[in-house]
């Protein structure tokens, strides 16, 4: 009987164990028995036995090589709807930073491209002639109300002063004034009583109340004293002097600052605008340079791009629409790390159909926190639904691609058969097996 051998293929293996890498190393033509489930590739018309492409490793060299044979069988598996799509960034995660103000230039450039920046974190200053011409006037102002100020504090004060003498000379007036009133009020009371007992004559009586009429007056006079009157009022006017001032003060710079809280930025001495990071994220792109100047205002400075969470978005048929909704789990792989897969969540369901193509994109939003998933690159998505399938799978390791065709190894005995296989969906590190193998068949899975 003519031995046949198993041809090493001058394509580069996609992916491959270093443990079958050493079975095809120890490969030797062998007679193999016959797998009771198999057809073509391993029976022979009627007979029990022929002669295959195989790989005979001894016992020793199983142990040796660590080789791991796992039957296959059957596992309860997500059922998942796969779809091409694309990493992407969070709408309200990239952020243009522009100039706040027309006719700025560009003063310091504070941050460098990749570079990480918190919220709030100075990453320009700009100089700009019309809020330094502004910031001059509201200084001008500012300096004449400071004057003013201090001038109707000056004022105040020396109508305090004078509101205080005369006052002290009117108190001393009014208790003199008051004190003539009170001995011309006991000395007419005595009078009248003397009177009316005919002791003193009326003439005599007449005279107590004039003179407590008298007195009466100056008392009056001494309240009513003009110059207290308009010192109190010199006064009064002083003190509304001095608010106006402080008013005028307070609202020199007005203008100014206001201005700056339009602009969203602060200001240094020199009246130069310091732009901040609207949020926290890295410079990924900073194309201008020193000195640059720009006319109008929301010229671009850079763009900030925060990717601890991004979006994988797919397109999906219209047909298919009724197995996603919002909150489904969504695996996804890139093919720069092909044996990694990340998990997220359905975010997004698009509400139009577009056009012919008749699909809908569907956003998963996805934890990025080591920053590996880049805006832009390709990505296998599978949108799991909540039902379950059994199907045969095995472990994605047991898997040989060559020549465009999937292989997995066969045991019997101490040979290792080839096998092509034809594969479903990847869910993990578990494939599903949709021809080719049989329940209970022994694959070298590592």
């Amino acid at each position: 009987m003519r031995k046949s051998y198993l041809k090493r293929s001058p394509a580069p293996l996609c992916r491959i164990s270093g443990a079958i890498v050493s079975l095809a190393i120890v490969m030797v033509p062998v007679t193999v028995l016959a797998h009771g489930g198999h057809g073509d590739e391993f029976h022979g018309g009627s007979e029990a036995t022929q002669t295959t492409d195989s790989i005979q490793v001894d016992a020793q060299t199983v142990k040796r090589l660590e080789i791991k044979v796992e039957p296959v069988k059957q596992q309860q598996l997500a059922v998942g709807l796969p779809a091409t799509g694309q990493i992407e960034t969070l709408p309200n995660r990239q952020v243009e930073v522009t100039t706040p103000i027309s006719g700025a230039k560009v003063a310091q450039l504070l941050v460098q491209p990749g570079a990480y920046v918190q919220a709030g974190q100075p990453v320009a200053i700009l100089a700009a002639p019309g809020l330094v011409e502004l910031r001059v006037t509201s200084q001008e102002k500012r300096a004449e109300a400071r004057a003013d100020l201090q001038k109707a504090q000056a004022d105040l004060r020396l109508a305090q002063q004078n509101y205080q003498r005369f006052s002290q000379i009117a108190a001393a007036e009014i208790a003199q004034a008051q004190s003539q009133v009170d001995f011309a009020q006991e000395k007419s009371d005595k009078d009248q009583i003397l009177l009316t007992q005919g002791a003193i004559p009326r003439r005599q009586a007449l005279e107590s109340q004039t003179q407590l009429a008298e007195a009466k007056a100056k008392l009056t006079a001494a309240d009513s004293r003009r110059d207290v009157i308009a010192a109190e009022a010199d006064l009064k006017r002083a003190q509304s002097s001095v608010q106006a001032a402080q008013s005028h003060l307070s609202l020199s710079d007005t203008a100014y600052q206001t201005r700056l809280q339009q602009l969203g930025a602060k200001a240094n001495a020199q009246g130069q605008v310091t732009v901040t990071a609207p949020i926290s994220g890295r410079v990924a792109d900073r194309d201008v340079t020193l000195g640059q100047s720009f006319e109008d205002t929301g010229g671009k400075l850079m763009t900030i791009v925060n990717d601890s969470r991004v979006y994988a978005t797919a397109n999906i048929y219209e047909k298919d629409l009724n197995k996603v909704k919002n909150g489904q789990t969504v695996r996804v792989t890139v093919a720069s790390m092909p044996n990694r897969t990340f998990t997220g969540r359905v975010a997004v369901i698009g509400s139009v159909v577009e056009g012919e193509t008749r699909v809908v994109p569907v956003k998963a939003e996805i934890d990025n926190s080591g920053g590996v998933l880049k805006p832009g690159m390709f990505a296998q998505l599978e949108v799991l639904a909540d039902r379950t399938a059994t199907a045969l799978a095995i472990p994605s390791s047991a898997v040989v691609e060559a020549n465009g065709k999937h292989m997995v190894y066969i045991q019997n005995g101490n040979a290792y058969q080839p096998v092509e296989v034809i594969l479903g969906q990847t869910i993990g590190d578990t494939i599903e097996v949709k021809s080719g193998l049989f329940e209970g068949d022994a694959i070298v899975t590592q």
